[in-house]
């Protein structure tokens, strides 16, 4: 029960984060790179959030999607800890418009939490 509690938290969290960067316009295509995303990926990330949301919340192939949730999750925290680390702080672009504060520790803490929930979702 716990797996899937997890499951469906973090896979709200994917969809609303994926659904607001496309609400948010052109502000998400320049808040991503300015956060170290790949120009390449910018326009997949918010589908490929939506998408994998979706398969969390369901619970479909919980083993695999709570893996792809784990490790886009590692990525996301290792951009937000290499901004840090280098002294920059743009915008957190995390949740498209929802998301106007400067990176901080908080961010990292974040992540850290919705990957241990990604990992319940593995495990159990």
């Amino acid at each position: 029960m716990i797996g899937i509690i997890s499951s469906v938290i973090v896979g709200a969290v994917f969809c609303v984060a994926g659904a607001s960067k496309i609400a948010s316009g052109q502000r998400w295509p320049i808040d991503a790179v300015a956060l170290g995303t790949p120009d390449v990926l910018v326009p997949v990330v918010p589908w490929f959030e939506i998408i994998l949301g979706a398969l969390l919340v369901a619970h479909i192939a919980s083993a695999i999607t709570g893996m792809i949730a784990l490790l886009l999750l590692a990525v996301f925290t290792f951009l937000i800890v290499r901004q840090l680390r280098l002294g920059h702080r743009p915008v957190c672009a995390c949740f498209g418009a929802w998301s106007s504060r400067p990176l901080g520790p908080e961010h990292v803490v974040r992540n850290v939490i919705l990957m241990a929930l990604a990992l319940l979702t593995v495990v159990l």
